[in-house]
């Protein structure tokens, strides 16, 4: 019998549950022994949070785990609208999601109504390393796939970051936190080919027999370095703010092994706000519990000149509208008009991490057979 069948696997377990609360968003930073820091917050025994995590890992309920990297800072990147004729959105979706590696989300997407920026029905997420150009590299993927035209929507500011789907799924429309939700920048940080050969071993999701009390030994050998090293290192791309969260991030529109879903709506949500109210309007729209990412993004004409956006999930359609309204009337309570909002809802949903290494980028122009100077600006 195998550790899926023994254990049980399924996020609705009390004690699945109590480790999921925390292990999804609440680990920050890197720990010299993540399993260790999952079991003493969650308050469940180290040898039960490593037997149920791979249980859930091997039953396909948490489709991986790793060391998150703050992307955000390693590589530029864009939110990526693509406008692709309705007969080629499978193909250009499949490519997109198995042929590319430096694209990560890719979600189909729709609106309830035509509205401005209806017409693109394909969205991704993109990270092209330095010194590598995003207009090149989405010109190569329309030349690729039917794609007849996109839109880079980089961001200019960050305001919230964590996936913790079972914890939201108790949460009322306007929880939101105290204080104003936390700016998070966009620049980049340089770093040396050894520090990134540490990052790579470092951000590779775990099989499940690497679920284990020290599992940084094997990864610090993977990258020729001992393990006093690695881990100093670690920490010092912890300190520069590289380091994201260590996560195990739940197979969350996918039905699992027994039949349930954490959640099945994905709504990316837009609000144009007053030019000067960007940053303000983000903390505020930020601090909401149910929102998983916000952003500053400028959305241009084709989308009615929005700024802000963000993503909420949950089972309930009318559920995520009504958390929405709570948003909207709280911008409206602290003094920050919405001239225009919209929702595109999420459908077909795939999810990678995108690769953010040059080292990686010149192994893929080899592979594509591209001069990698014509990828630059």
């Amino acid at each position: 019998m195998s550790t899926a069948e023994a254990v049980p696997a399924g996020v609705d377990d009390a004690v699945n549950s109590q480790i999921l609360k925390v292990s999804e968003d609440r680990i920050q930073g890197f720990h010299r022994y993540p399993f260790r820091t999952i079991a003493e917050d969650s308050g469940v025994e180290l040898e039960t949070v490593l037997e149920r995590l791979r249980a859930m890992v091997e039953a396909g309920t948490i489709r991986r785990i790793r060391q998150t990297l703050m992307a955000t800072s390693l590589a530029p990147g864009a939110l990526v609208a693509w406008k692709v004729p309705q007969d080629d959105i499978k193909a250009t979706f499949d490519y997109m999601f198995e042929q590319d590696p430096f694209s990560g989300h890719v979600v189909t997407r729709t609106t309830d109504r035509e509205t401005p920026g209806s017409q693109y029905k394909l969205w991704t997420t993109l990270k092209v390393p330095k010194p590598y150009d995003m207009d090149a590299h989405c010109r190569y993927l329309m030349a690729k796939t039917g794609a007849q035209g996109y839109r880079l929507l980089p961001a200019k500011k960050l305001f919230a970051l964590g996936v913790g789907h079972v914890r939201r799924r108790t949460i009322e429309p306007g929880e939101k936190t105290d204080e104003p939700g936390r700016v998070l920048d966009t620049k980049i940080v340089d770093l040396t080919e050894r520090e990134w050969r540490i990052l790579m071993a470092l951000k590779r999701e775990f099989a499940p027999e690497e679920i284990v009390e020290d599992p940084w030994v094997a990864r610090a050998a993977e990258a020729g370095e001992t393990i006093e090293d690695f881990c100093e290192v670690a920490a010092s791309l912890n300190e520069r703010r590289v380091i994201g969260r260590f996560s195990t991030f739940l197979e969350h529109v996918k039905k699992h092994s027994d039949g349930t879903q954490v959640t099945r709506y994905n709504a990316l949500f837009h609000w144009r706000v007053p030019e000067g109210e960007e940053l303000r309007a983000g903390q505020e729209v930020g601090r909401h519990h149910c929102m998983t990412h916000a952003y500053w993004r400028e959305g241009g004409p084709e989308f009615a000149d929005v700024n802000i956006m963000g993503v909420s999930h949950g089972t309930d359609k009318e559920r995520v509208l009504e958390h929405k309204a709570a948003i909207d009337a709280h911008l409206e309570s602290v003094g920050i008009p919405v001239s225009y909002t919209n929702v595109f809802w999420g459908g077909r949903s795939e999810i990678k991490p995108s690769e953010i290494s040059p080292i990686a980028y010149r192994e893929w122009c080899a592979r594509e057979g591209l001069d990698p100077a014509d990828m630059t600006a």
